[in-house]
């Protein structure tokens, strides 16, 4: 057999070919450009989402290659409250919405990714992210892992937590991964989405200030969520795009909000470089396209100067699966 393999392999020459080319691959660009849109949002979900396409062309014309959208975009966050009704916002994908991202992500010839609230069947939810290649086709999904369960983030009662893993998607930009929100303060997910070979790892998040706590522990909040993700990308040597919503809200659903004082989501989106330099960085109360550029040589040259990848002993690492080390 390896005599006939080699034979084949000298054939395919004397042809100008190579065994990889019978199969291609997505050709490798050196370099592509994302946006990341920071956007407020209103209590009619059908005009936020024709507010998010818009600035999907609008990234488009800027010179977007991809674009990724806040966490759960189409609605206000309506997670402040435990209600059932709300489960009725949710979607099957592909379904109606994915048909009109699909055809953005087509007509603007860019990569999109896109949070949504998804019917798996009746009764099974996911908050999901779904990736658009630049022809419109759903190249794959990623269903958040981690779900939070806080005052006011009451998650755990619409979302099950996500079953198909951390994922790194080849697109025609690049290769890409998407985690959601809570994801973002564990870097067991950055990992193992990097380690697939991910080039720039994106966030789509919905946080915010209580606003009775903000004087407090405002500034606190915000550093530390700011500092754990551009950790993310030094320790694993990736461009992190980080995309937050913007505005005070009452997780108002077509009138259907909730008593109390709300949430003061402090967008703050942002762009970093490969070793945690902050590229591009949004305010805490306007809506904005931010705009970063992920150049694969930059990022090699980080990695070679800081090779965290090569030293990592992982004949060491098998007692991260436990809970805690604690023999019980």
């Amino acid at each position: 057999r390896d005599l006939q393999f080699a034979a084949r392999c000298r054939s395919l020459a004397s042809l100008g070919m190579t065994r990889s080319s019978e199969f291609p691959e997505k050709q490798v660009r050196d370099k592509f450009t994302v946006a990341l849109v920071q956007m407020s949002c209103g209590p009619e979900p059908a005009d936020n989402l024709a507010k998010a396409l818009d600035r999907v062309s609008e990234s488009a014309r800027k010179g977007a290659d991809v674009v990724c959208l806040p966490e759960l975009f189409q609605t206000q966050y309506f997670c402040q409250r435990e209600d059932a009704v709300l489960f009725d916002l949710a979607e099957p994908i592909p379904g109606a919405t994915t048909e009109k991202l699909a055809a953005a992500a087509r007509k603007n010839k860019v990569v999109l990714i896109a949070s949504l609230f998804e019917k798996r069947a009746p009764g099974l939810y996911h908050n999901t992210a779904a990736i658009f290649d630049s022809d419109g086709a759903l190249g794959g999904i990623y269903r958040k892992m981690h779900i939070p369960d806080d005052p006011l983030y009451y998650e755990k009662f619409y979302f099950t937590p996500g079953d198909l893993g951390f994922k790194a998607f080849d697109t025609s930009a690049g290769k890409l991964g998407t985690l959601v929100c809570w994801d973002q303060w564990y870097p067991e997910g950055a990992r193992l989405t990097a380690l697939q070979g991910a080039s720039i790892l994106f966030y789509p998040t919905a946080i915010g200030w209580h606003p009775a706590e903000k004087a407090e522990f405002g500034e606190a909040q915000h550093d530390a969520w700011r500092t754990i993700q551009r950790a993310h990308a030094i320790a694993n040597g990736v461009y992190v795009g980080v995309v937050n919503r913007v505005g005070f809200e009452t997780g108002d659903i077509r009138g259907n909000s909730v008593p109390g004082k709300g949430l003061e989501f402090w967008g703050g989106s942002f762009f970093c470089d490969p070793f945690g330099r902050v590229l591009a960085e949004a305010s805490h109360d306007k809506e904005e396209i931010l705009l970063g550029e992920v150049d694969l040589h930059h990022l090699e040259d980080v990695r070679r100067n800081w090779p965290f990848l090569r030293d990592r002993r992982i004949d060491s690492y098998a007692p991260i699966t436990s809970r805690m080390l604690d023999g019980k």
